[in-house]
C-alpha cells in the first residue's frame, strides 16, 4: 500500500543499469560510466544536469549493485557532523569490512565550503565515494579540489522517444506504474507531454499520473486521456533554465549573441524563453543597449537610441507589453550593419592607459579657469575648429609619448563608411 501513496515518478524510477532510459553518451554499454556501475568499481563523480535527467536514479541503480556501504545525505538539510559520523562509520571495521563507503550527496551546490572542505581527506584517501548531484555548473559551485578529485558527468534533457517509453511504460506497468487502471490515451496527448515537459522525465510521469487520478471513467470502464485533459495536467510548459542558473548565462549568451550575428528570429526566440521564464524585463533592455554600443556602433548609431528608449518604455509600461518594446529593439538591433571599431578603439586605449608612459595633456589643450594660469602656459596656442575652413585645423591633440597613434579604425559598414571618409579626410589634412 505504501508503494502505491509514493509518486508514480518515484515508482518508476529504474532499479538496475538496464531499466534506465536516456543518456546514452555516458552510460551506454561502450561508456565509461556503464563500466564502472557493472564492475562496482566507482569512483567519485559529479552528476550534472536539469531536473528529471536521471542523477538520483543513477545514485539509486549504484546504491542497489555496489557491494559497498551507501549513505545518502541532501545539502539542504545535512551539515560537517552527517560527514564526520560517515566517515567514522566507515573507519569502523565492525560497522563497514570493506572500509569504503558510496557517499551520494543531492544538490551538492547547497554544501558551503566548509562542509565541501570536510569531505576532501576522506575523498583523498578513497575512504569515501563521492556521487554529487547538482543542476547548477559544478564547475561553478563546487570546491575545485573536489572536482580534481572526481568526474564530471553531464547529463542532458531526455529525448522525445526518452519520454514517450517512459510514459508508455508506466501506463503499462501493473507492478509499479498504472497498469492496474484502463487507459487509452491518444497519440498526439502523448506527444504534446513529450514537448511540453523539456526532457524533464518527473514532470511528464506527474502530470500523466495527474490526468489518470483526476479523470472519469467513461461508459465502458476506460479512462480516456486526450490531449485536452494532459493540457490542463501541464498547464504551463516547464522551462529549462530558471532565471538565476547556468542556463540563465547560456540563454542570455544565445540572446546577444545571435543579435550580433544579424540573426533576428534567433534573437526573438531567446528573448521570448528569457520573457517565459520570468527575466527581468529592464535587464533584458540593459543587454539590448550594451550589444547596440558594443556590437552595432557606429555602423548605425540611432540603433543605440532605439535600445535607451527601449529601456525607458520598459520602465513605464511592464509586462507584458514590454515583450512587445524588447523585441523591437532586439530585430533593430540585430538587423542593423554591425562595426565593433568604437568597442576595440576604448578597449586598446585603456591597455595603453595601463602599461605606457601616455605622458601628460599638451598645455595648448589644457584650460586656464585661475587667473595666472596663462602666463604659465596653460591653453597657449590653441585653435578652435571652427574659426578654420571645413572646420578642420592641423593641431596635435596627443601627448608626445603618444604621437601618431589610432585607435579607432572605422568599417565600410552602413553609416561608418560615411565617417570613414570624413575621418580619412579630416588625417589628410
Amino acid at each position: 500500500m505504501r508503494e502505491k501513496i509514493q509518486p508514480l515518478a518515484y515508482r518508476m524510477s529504474p532499479r538496475t543499469i538496464e531499466e534506465f532510459v536516456g543518456q546514452k553518451h555516458i552510460i551506454g554499454k561502450d561508456k565509461m560510466l556503464y563500466r564502472m556501475i557493472k564492475a562496482d568499481r566507482i569512483t567519485s563523480i559529479i552528476l550534472y544536469g536539469p531536473p528529471g535527467t536521471g542523477k538520483t536514479s543513477l545514485a539509486r541503480i549504484i546504491a542497489n549493485t555496489t557491494e559497498s556501504s551507501f549513505e545518502k545525505l541532501n545539502a539542504v538539510t545535512s551539515g560537517v557532523a552527517d560527514i564526520k559520523r560517515i566517515a567514522a562509520d566507515t573507519k569502523n571495521t565492525m560497522l563497514n569490512p570493506k572500509g569504503r563507503t558510496v557517499l551520494f550527496i543531492d544538490e551538492i551546490h547547497r554544501f558551503n565550503k566548509s562542509q565541501q572542505d570536510a569531505l576532501l581527506p576522506y575523498v583523498e584517501d578513497g575512504s569515501i565515494v563521492l556521487i554529487g548531484a547538482t543542476t547548477e555548473n559544478p564547475f561553478f559551485e563546487v570546491n575545485k579540489a573536489l572536482i580534481s578529485r572526481s568526474t564530471v558527468f553531464m547529463l542532458k534533457p531526455l529525448e522525445h522517444e526518452d519520454i514517450k517509453k517512459l510514459i508508455i511504460t508506466a501506463i503499462n506497468d501493473k507492478e509499479r506504474g498504472l497498469g492496474t487502471y484502463n487507459i487509452n490515451i491518444s497519440e498526439d496527448a502523448i506527444d504534446y507531454l513529450c514537448e511540453v515537459c523539456s526532457g524533464d522525465a518527473r514532470t511528464a510521469l506527474n502530470s500523466i499520473e495527474l490526468a489518470v487520478l483526476t479523470s472519469e471513467l467513461n461508459e465502458n470502464g476506460i479512462i480516456d486521456i486526450n490531449l485536452h485533459t494532459i493540457e490542463e495536467c501541464v498547464q504551463k510548459k516547464a522551462i529549462r533554465f530558471d532565471k538565476n542558473g547556468e542556463e540563465h548565462y547560456d540563454n542570455i549568451s544565445a540572446f546577444i549573441k545571435s543579435m550580433r550575428g544579424s540573426n533576428p528570429d534567433a534573437a526573438v526566440f531567446y528573448l521570448a524563453r528569457a520573457l517565459y521564464a520570468g527575466e527581468d524585463v529592464e535587464f533584458l533592455a540593459r543587454r539590448i543597449i550594451i550589444c547596440a554600443s558594443e556590437d552595432v556602433g557606429m555602423a548605425n548609431p540611432t540603433a543605440l537610441q532605439v535600445a535607451v528608449a527601449a529601456a525607458q518604455a520598459v520602465k513605464m509600461i511592464g509586462m507584458p507589453e514590454s515583450r512587445i518594446i524588447l523585441a523591437h529593439a532586439a530585430v533593430t538591433v540585430a538587423c542593423s550593419p554591425k562595426s565593433n571599431s568604437a568597442y576595440m578603439a576604448i578597449n586598446k586605449a585603456l591597455a595603453d592607459v595601463e602599461t605606457k608612459n601616455t605622458g601628460s595633456v599638451p598645455m595648448h589643450l589644457r584650460n586656464a579657469p585661475a587667473k595666472g594660469m596663462e602666463q604659465l602656459g596653460y591653453g597657449k596656442g590653441y585653435k578652435y575648429a571652427h574659426d578654420y575652413e571645413n572646420n578642420l585645423v592641423k593641431q596635435e591633440y596627443f601627448p608626445e609619448e603618444m604621437l601618431g597613434t589610432l585607435y579607432y579604425h572605422p568599417t565600410e559598414n552602413g553609416y561608418e563608411a560615411k565617417i570613414k571618409a570624413w575621418l580619412e579626410k579630416w588625417r589628410e589634412a
